[in-house]
Parts: structure tokens; sequence; C-alpha cells
């Protein structure tokens, strides 16, 4: 949804990949192992030069290429290769089947000419993007703002709102404040703040059920989370609806895995934990985790205390951080909170648990493959707690790798059920996201949102460029 850059597909209201840049839907050969894109034609870089199958080829092989250093390649390590195979056609080869591969073709494609051979990090087009969307870069002011204007050659149509500036102010309060003083028409807000919106005259507040999951992850490394029964006992002890009602503004639905209930087949809604801290307890009792002075349990010497850490920025964040380490407490569990800025927390994501959020609506395998699967352990932040179970990877690898609708839906369902026996974090919540915009907006079609949300990508703003006017 970015408004600056199209990718080869995009997605519609319903989440469903449509052609962008593609003159229509690819299709896989018979083995699963390439797919031909056939391009759309006349189509213009806001710099001037002639969208063509070159600059599609050079996008990705710069992903693909190790000295570029891409941070999103590790995401596409299906991809074996692309080539150009005709003059308005390119065709991408996997290492395997790979049944999403559509909604790998939403990233944007630039033009060959910006494409340098070294890192991606140092690219000129990192200050000053030329894409094909339909908002062309003005201006960036680092820390501050972001000035685009209508691209009047987009192939989509020309934008109605001739101007868009983002303002950047990370702190949720200031934003409420500046909304209410009247400095935006519109902004993204916790749902108790965009509740205080609430029969304002001149504003609306929208509320987008979202994938966008909050848990707490549980490393392997630490010798308390790494054991299966305390991260078995704190999925029991937590109240996840007591949590949505009074951190939340009841705005959220409770989690339990990363696979959210709008994915419907591909979500099993059996794969749930009560509510129980009493059986909680027993577990702990059973595992050999017995309470001591201050109720505080302890196993070979070893007390059932760990650190969990929070970014500090993160009202939600650490609002969900105090009503986890409450519940903890209550089982005899110590969880020791800290709030940090995220340049202190990642060297720590091995051995200290984390507030971690993520999370799509778009296929079952973009959210759980990285974050699951023992492959990807401690690669960034892709299963950053080292989290290892064969058969969960068995069952994730059989859901990217056939064609087959109802055979994958059988083999996340079959993964969500062994989570529920050897769960990798306690997941908490699905986030509703709440935004505020003054007046109505008038192109607004409801979404369900990723994790990744605002103006420049989902929430109201998603399809912005078709808006027959400001709010």
């Amino acid at each position: 949804m970015s408004k600056l850059y199209d990718g080869l597909m995009t997605h519609d209201a319903d989440r469903r990949p449509q052609p962008a840049l593609a003159a229509e839907a690819p299709k896989p050969s018979a083995d699963g192992k390439s797919w031909t894109v056939r391009l759309r034609s006349g189509v213009k870089f806001h710099d001037g030069s002639t969208f063509g199958p070159e600059d599609v080829v050079a996008t990705y092989k710069a992903l693909l290429d190790p000295k570029a250093a891409s941070p999103v390649a590790s995401s596409f390590r299906m991809l074996a290769g692309v080539r150009q195979t005709g003059a308005d056609a390119v065709e991408f080869r996997l290492k395997h089947p790979y049944a999403p591969f559509p909604h790998k073709l939403i990233l944007g494609i630039v033009p060959s000419e910006a494409v340098t051979g070294g890192k991606v990090e140092a690219a000129p087009i990192n200050s000053r993007p030329v894409g094909t969307g339909p908002y062309r870069f003005a201006e960036w002011r680092r820390g501050e703002r972001l000035v685009l204007t209508a691209n009047p050659a987009y192939w989509g149509g020309a934008p109605k709102i001739q101007r868009l500036t983002v303002l950047f102010v990370p702190d949720d309060n200031t934003r409420a404040q500046r909304m209410t003083r009247g400095d935006f028409d519109g902004t993204v807000l916790p749902p108790a703040l965009a509740g205080t919106f609430a029969g304002k005259s001149g504003t609306t507040t929208y509320h987008h059920l979202s994938a966008d999951y909050r848990g707490v992850m549980m490393p392997q490394n630490n010798p308390v989370t790494a054991d299966p029964a305390i991260r078995k006992a704190l999925n029991l002890a937590v109240n996840r609806e007591g949590m949505i009602r009074a951190l939340l503004s009841g705005r959220g639905k409770p989690a339990y895995g990363p696979i959210p209930q709008v994915l419907g087949e591909f979500s099993d809604p059996s794969a749930t934990f009560p509510h129980d801290p009493a059986e909680a307890a027993r577990l702990l009792d059973e595992a050999g985790w017995r309470a001591g002075a201050g109720s505080m349990r302890s196993k070979d010497g070893k007390a059932a205390r760990f650190t969990l850490m929070y970014p500090s920025d993160d009202s939600v964040r650490k609002a969900l951080a105090n009503g986890f380490a409450s519940d903890a407490g209550k089982v005899g569990v110590k969880v020791d909170l800290v709030g940090l800025g995220w340049d202190a927390i990642e060297p720590r994501m091995k051995n200290d648990a984390l507030v971690m959020g993520g999370g799509t609506p778009l296929d079952p395998d973009l959210v759980a493959y990285g974050l699951l699967h023992s492959s990807q352990a401690e690669d960034g932040f892709n299963n950053p707690g080292s989290y290892k179970d064969p058969a969960v990877d068995a069952a994730l690898d059989r859901g990217r790798r056939t064609l087959d609708t109802a055979a994958r839906a059988e083999a996340y369902r079959a993964m969500q059920r062994r989570l529920m026996e050897n769960p990798p974090w306690v997941f908490l919540v699905f986030l509703d996201h709440s935004y505020v915009v003054r007046g109505q907006a008038p192109g607004y079609q409801p979404v369900v949102d990723p994790h990744v949300h605002g103006v420049l990508s989902w929430g109201p703003w998603w399809n912005l460029e078709k808006w027959s006017r400001s709010a």
C-alpha cells in the first residue's frame, strides 16, 4: 500500500492479491517452481523513464545479492532467481514450490538505473525515492515531515488529493493533543486515547480489526523461559480478556498464537488457552517449581524470575507488560520490567523476554514461518527466541510447499494445536487499530490491518489515491 512505489501485485480491501504493475495475475508452472508475470505497458517512473522488465529483474536481483545486504532478503529465501523472458514478461524461479508467492510480488519496483550494486542502505534512492506510485516525493525533513505530491501521470488515474504531508510525532499523547488542536487531518492513536474523541464534533473515529499481535517472546537461552512448563503455565495464568477490557478499552481479540481468526480456514478455533491460574500452579508444582518465601517459586536453587523488556515509548506495550507481570506474579513467577530503546533491546533479545508485535492478515506463511521455524533462529527479528520444534517445522514446511488450499489449511491447524503443547511465547492480544479523522474519510473502505499500518500503508488511508477529496 505504498504511495511512492508499486509492486507487480497489490492487495484489495479483502486482502486478495491483485495485479498492479503486472498486467494479470501470475501463474505457476505445473511443478510450482516458477511463476511467469506479464507486465503492464505504458507505465512511467516519476522521473519520466519507462517501466519495463529490466527494472523488475534489477530490483529482485539486488534483493538477492548478498553484497546489497537487503533487510528483507531473509523473507525471499525461496527465490532462486529472476529473468526477463520477453519484451513484457519476467520469470521467477523458486528453490521449491511456494504457495503464497503472489504475496511476495508486492515488493516496490525501482528503476534499474537506481540499482548501484552496493549496499541498499547507501543507495541514493533511499533519500530521493523514484517509483511508479500515485504520489511523488517532494520534501523530507528527517524526523519532522515528509511531503508527497500527486503523480498526474499515474497509470491507475491521477489522485484527486494533490498534496500529502506526513508529520512524524512518535508520542501518543502529543498526537492526541495536536489532533485536538487542529494540526492534523488524521492520526493513529491507542484505543483509550481514540475514545476521548467519541462524540466530538468535526471528527470521526474508525476502529479496524487487525492481525497485529502483541505477545511475550520467551527466549530459549534463558534458563527460566526455556522451560516448557513455565511457558505453558504462563499461557494459562494470563487473563487476556481482562487485559483487553482494562488496557485496550475493549478494542482487541485474545491471541493464543500468531495466526489470526481473520485467516478463516487457516485458523484453528480450538487452539486456545483458558484463563486457569489453578491449572497453571499445578503444572508448575508438577514440573518442580515450588513456592517459597514471598510466594516466588524456585527449582533446584533457581528462582522463577526473568526480565521482560518493552519499548519505552510504546504506551500499549508498557501496559500489557504490567498486566502480564501481575498475572505471572499470582502463580509465583516474578517478572522484572524494563523499558528501553530499541538500540538497547536488540542485543538482549537472546536472553531477555520482550513484548513483541507483528502479524499479517494475508497468508499464514508470511507470519508464522519466520517467527517459528527453527531454520530462522536468531536471524534478526525472525525467531528471536530460537524456538525449535520438529512437528512445528514439518507443518510449516508442508503449508508453504503445497499449492492445495485444503492441505495447507490442515497443516497450519496442526501447527496451532502443537503450539498448545509446546508454546513458544505467551501471545496476548490482537490489537484493534484506532484512527481519528477530521470530518469523514471520503473514500473510506474498512480493511483488516497488518502490524505495519498508518498514513502511508493501511488504516483509513490505504486507498487515499482513490479518495474524491480531502477529509
